[in-house]
């Protein structure tokens, strides 16, 4: 299974003005997330996304994403 990782010591809050990847233009206050994915585990996140398929990557792979941003999202917000 593929691997990701949050660098925690990066996570802020931010006034955000930047491109999504879907083109649009985002502009408002956020949390930034840093997604660390290693080199070396690039082709098997390639391998097991396919963007014309809405229901890739599967759910053990997609949760293995959201866990890692939701872990740092929530130390990050409940931090000191």
């Amino acid at each position: 299974m593929p691997a990701v990782h949050i660098d925690q010591s990066q996570v802020v809050y931010e006034d955000v003005s930047c491109m999504d990847t879907d083109g649009e233009t985002v502009e408002t206050p956020a949390i930034v997330i840093p997604v660390v994915i290693p080199l070396d585990q690039i082709g098997e996140w390639d391998a097991v996304y396919d963007p014309s398929s809405g229901s890739s990557p599967n759910a053990s792979n997609s949760r293995i994403i959201a866990r890692a941003v939701l872990d740092a999202m929530q130390a990050h917000t409940e931090a000191p």
